[in-house]
């Protein structure tokens, strides 16, 4: 016998059942316990349906009884009749249409969502059931689940916000940047209108600042939204931006130099005492309005000459550390590796709110043979990718472990060459990492020579048994998408979805999720937090 229950409201959070486990912590207020496969016609199915409503919300509770006897059996609907009537009285608590952490239930009613962006002129941004992995109503094959409204051309990048059911798009054909509603599957607003060309942009969780290494204008762009408009700092060269989630530490980096830049919000007693460029010039970057100024970007003090082609920046969970990675000779450099910056009170200008990093000093460097390029951070630990240049000439790609505790190199292994610009966690303890141009490496050469040698652009770390696994090769890795809870990650390769089980790195069938165009990024809208995000 199959049960079937769909609650669209919360429930008592003892009883609300998701991803086919009972008690399942998130409370999700939906059971979707042996679900109908793909094509299944739920209205044309000869079985019994009972159909509950409840008084105080609007709740359909739906049982399905499919007796695996030929005959139906009086038993087995006796037995849903009473499963139904102890539901009830469970569900008479329902009230709002949350699924879990407070989150509104999505009007597609699904609740494990990748969100895809193809990178078409006409710019589309569709999501797919990760749990059926079809694009569209598991009973409707014609429909397909996309997001309403949306305005981007050319999208590229998610920055992925689950936490506040919030998605920050930016599309490089317009130079837009768009907030997509995760609850509501619609675009919310255009958070910047266009124009921004930018190799990085990043707003706060709390989407009240937003951050862009602008290319056109070779500028640090600053959007505050208390203030309403843009502000573009000079800053020339800058190629990138790394912004904490609260956006109280913002850095800017600048190609082909050993500079870091810093931003920070004046306060009104500095307003006065920088109110003219004549005040503020020799002692900052760049202030802006010049006259009055609102902000201020000041180079981060290297007095031991520390930086060595710095590329990103990767901020403490404790917040009380950044770690700027050296892209060394990756980057045409001379040593890769990693530079802490000490975050404390005294190094923070007294500004109740916004990017603060007035004082900031280089620290001591650990040199990262490997190279670094990216990293993520798990409590002491920093997995740290990047490319190590070889004999030949060639560079290989590397993942370095770093103990933070004792801040030295635990452990080397070789990964996909290429540049390292997405990596993730996944369920079973793994780590999965993405590059792009992987076929202009070491791994390439060998293969090319007629050695046994993998040249893909997805590497799977194994952080239980360290066993590193690199994928065919099908072009560049342009997103990861944790499916957290269902073993299994969507990734954005050689312009198509795929879909790979993170217990063995085996390929799952993507015949129902792949699309029209080319995929630029992938994002899991429905993960427990904002960790669950690959553009950061």
């Amino acid at each position: 016998m199959l049960v079937h229950f769909r609650c669209h409201n919360t429930c008592s959070p003892w009883f609300c059942v998701g991803r086919g486990s009972l008690f399942w912590p998130k409370v999700i207020c939906a059971l979707r316990r042996n679900r109908n496969p793909p094509g299944y016609d739920e209205a044309a199915a000869s079985n019994p349906l009972l159909y509950f409503s409840f008084p105080n919300a609007t709740v359909v509770l739906k049982v399905e009884v499919r007796s695996i006897l030929k005959k139906r059996s009086r038993l087995s609907l006796a037995v849903a009749a009473f499963v139904a009537v102890a539901v009830s009285f469970t569900l008479l608590g329902c009230g709002k249409n949350f699924y879990f952490a407070g989150r509104t239930l999505p009007p597609s009613g699904v609740l494990q969502r990748v969100l895809v962006a193809v990178d078409n002129p006409v710019g589309s941004l569709q999501f797919m059931d990760a749990f059926y992995d079809i694009r569209h109503p598991f009973n409707n094959p014609n429909g397909q689940f996309s997001i309403s409204g949306f305005t981007g051309q050319n999208p590229v990048t998610i920055q992925n916000l689950p936490e506040e059911q919030t998605g920050l798009v930016y599309s490089s054909g317009d130079g837009s940047l768009a907030s997509v509603s995760y609850a509501q599957e619609k675009q919310n607003t255009t958070v910047i209108s266009g124009g921004t060309i930018a190799t990085s942009m990043f707003g706060s969780h709390k989407q009240d600042y937003f951050v862009a290494a602008d290319q056109n204008s070779h500028a640090m762009m600053v959007f505050d939204v208390a203030l309403g408009s843009q502000l573009l700092m000079n800053v020339p060269n800058i190629y990138r931006v790394s912004v904490s989630p609260n956006a109280t530490l913002v850095l800017g980096f600048v190609q082909n130099s050993n500079d870091v830049f810093s931003l920070f919000k004046l306060t009104s007693a500095q307003q006065t005492q920088y109110s003219t460029p004549a005040q503020w010039q020799g002692v900052f970057q760049d202030c802006e309005p010049q006259t009055l100024p609102k902000y201020c970007v000041t180079k981060v003090a290297d007095p031991n000459s520390e930086f060595d082609r710095p590329g990103k920046a990767i901020f403490s969970a404790d917040g009380q550390s950044i770690y700027v990675l050296n892209c060394g000779q990756e980057c045409g450099g001379t040593q890769a590796g990693i530079v802490t910056i000490p975050v404390s009170a005294s190094v923070l200008n007294a500004n109740p709110a916004g990017p603060a990093g007035l004082n900031l000093q280089a620290g001591p460097v650990l040199h990262v043979p490997g190279g670094a390029t990216n990293a993520l951070q798990d409590a002491s630990t920093l997995y740290v990718a990047g490319q190590q240049l070889q004999p030949d000439g060639l560079l290989a790609g590397s993942l370095s472990v770093v103990n933070l505790a004792n801040y030295t190199v635990a452990a080397q292994y070789a990964i996909s060459d290429g540049t390292h610009n997405k990596m993730s966690f996944a369920d079973d303890n793994t780590l999965w990492i993405g590059s792009q141009r992987c076929q202009n490496g070491e791994r390439f050469a060998k293969n090319n020579a007629g050695q046994n040698v993998q040249f893909g652009c997805l590497t799977l770390f194994n952080r239980s048994t360290n066993a590193v696994t690199v994928d065919r090769y099908i072009g560049d890795l342009t997103g990861i998408a944790d499916v957290e809870g269902l073993h299994k990650i969507y990734v954005g390769e050689g312009g198509q979805v795929h879909i790979y089980r993170t217990t063995d790195f085996g390929e799952l069938d993507n015949s129902s999720v792949t699309v029209t165009g080319t995929v630029s990024d992938v994002a899991y809208m429905d993960g427990s937090s904002d960790a669950n995000n690959t553009t950061y």
